[in-house]
């Protein structure tokens, strides 16, 4: 067997080591510069990468134990930041690391075949591992640039022990926000359980009262009865008298807010305003919602021309059709849509699990940017998330105030607020019930009896009108019930 020369021996021992120092500056950054190169950066180099990783080993272990702990570092703006600037530091120091290893192994004493393969290897691994933590400093920007749509503060009180959330659903298109409003839905949250109950407000509703003390009631004292006014029109007056309203800052939202508070007899907390359009990129970005679809559902109309149909079945739509199944009123009315949208709230709620916020966090973030306003406090976020994966568990129920059983032209408040205390009391009396091992009651409505505030209208099975299970006449069942999944 033929001896290999000595020259060519110690050409593949210099190669080796070359490749070597590079593979230790991947597993162990500095540990090259131990070695063989300068020692100083060497430890600085070893005692930043073990300060990072005991640091990522105890915040892992205490995100594990501590959902609140994980939260409240997603969701705070500073830690964003010093993340960030973290990451572009420690792109940039590993990638110095990696050209001084390759200095170190003495390239110019390498044969050419072997400097070309170590300059090769030391740039992919240089760019691979600086690209991967510049791209970690990019989504901690991206989650910071999203944080900063919140205000300031901290989670106020709740009210009665529930938060309400006013969600109102807007048109696109310029000067439009607040402008006209597509929806309107009070989600009551409890403050310790998640249980929500949803609350749909018609936009149709005339003479209403407002919160008494606001500048609405001072102007509408006997409610809102001035000729062609709707709740959706509040904003649009407000508009027209902004001196009204100089020390704030969403005079039509806030006008809004003091009408639904009027009508309904709840403190709103918090508000969030939604660009119908832009919920189309953030269903894209949770990879869709899959929906009950009862009866084909137009894509188009709203005096334009129908494009196209959503067939009927159990279907997994995308953001266009999900849009167009919430928001569609050809063939219908306005109060089989707030049934629809009630089922896609509660489809978004049970179906989007972390996994997939997390894997399409980038695209989330950029969609929520995009299409929401609120008031809500950055401070508040990590609770609001944890109430959310609470909700995931339970039922969502639902009560609106429409037809049959509030006439929107002239609203009994009276009957208004016993069917929203109502529905609020049963669902708390349905997690009594749970925890005590019993059968949650059933609504009043469906004991054969009970006074004008307690009845719920009786449903005809398998009526389905405008996509929704039920009629105007009969009422619509995700519109008033104790569980919207089932009704959907």
């Amino acid at each position: 067997m033929p001896q290999i020369p000595v020259d060519e021996r110690a050409a593949r021992v210099r190669f080796r080591r070359a490749l070597t120092l590079m593979a230790f500056t991947l597993v162990v950054p500095g540990s090259a510069q131990l070695l063989a190169g300068n020692r100083a950066i060497g430890r600085l180099a070893l005692r930043v990468w073990l300060f990072s990783l005991g640091t990522l080993l105890v915040v892992g272990a205490w995100s594990w134990f501590d959902k609140g702990f994980a939260l409240g570092l997603a969701f705070s703006p500073t830690v964003m930041l010093v993340v960030r600037l973290y990451l572009i530091v420690g792109a940039l120091g590993w990638a110095a690391l990696f050209v001084d290893a390759w200095r170190i192994g003495q390239p110019l004493s390498l044969r050419l075949p072997h400097r070309r393969a170590v300059v090769g290897v030391n740039g992919i691994l240089c760019f691979s591992v600086a690209g991967t933590l510049l791209f970690g400093a990019h989504l901690a920007a991206a989650q910071r640039e999203w944080l900063t749509m919140f205000a300031d503060g901290d989670l106020g009180s709740a009210h009665n022990g529930r938060y309400n959330i006013l969600l109102i659903g807007g048109d696109s298109g310029n000067d439009r926000w607040g402008l006209r409003t597509d929806s309107m839905t009070i989600a009551s949250v409890d403050a310790t359980t998640g249980r929500t109950v949803m609350i749909g407000l018609p936009r149709n509703m005339q003479n209403f009262p407002f919160r008494k003390g606001s500048v609405m009631a001072e102007q509408f004292p006997k409610g809102f009865n001035c000729d062609g006014c709707y709740l959706n029109g509040v904003s649009t007056w407000v508009g027209d008298h902004t001196q009204l309203f100089q020390d704030s800052a969403h005079p039509g939202l806030d006008a809004t807010v003091s009408a639904i508070e009027g009508i309904t007899d709840l403190d709103i907390n918090y508000w969030v305003m939604v660009n119908m359009r832009g919920f189309e990129r953030l269903v894209n970005a949770f990879g869709g919602v899959t929906l009950n679809v009862r009866q084909r559902i137009p894509v188009g109309g709203l005096g334009d021309d129908v494009t196209g149909y959503i067939e009927p079945g159990k279907r997994k739509l995308n953001g266009h059709d999900a849009l167009w199944y919430a928001r569609a009123r050809e063939g219908s009315d306005d109060y089989s849509r707030m049934a629809r949208q009630k089922c896609v709230f509660s489809a978004m709620v049970s179906q989007v699990s972390p996994a997939q916020a997390l894997t399409n966090f980038q695209e989330i973030a950029k969609a929520s940017s995009a299409m929401i306003q609120t008031n809500i406090p950055g401070g508040a976020l990590s609770d609001f998330v944890q109430l959310a994966l609470r909700a995931r568990t339970q039922k969502i129920s639902s009560v609106s105030l429409v037809p049959p059983r509030i006439d929107t032209a002239h609203p009994d408040i009276d009957l208004v607020h016993q069917m929203i205390r109502n529905a609020i009391d049963r669902a708390e009396g349905d997690l009594k019930a749970a925890k005590k091992g019993k059968a949650p009651a059933q609504p009043q409505g469906d004991q054969g009896g009970g006074d004008k505030a307690t009845e719920q209208p009786a449903q005809q099975p398998g009526t389905v009108t405008g996509g929704s299970l039920g009629s105007r006449n009969q009422g619509y069942q995700a519109n008033e019930t104790d569980d919207v999944a089932a009704a959907c």
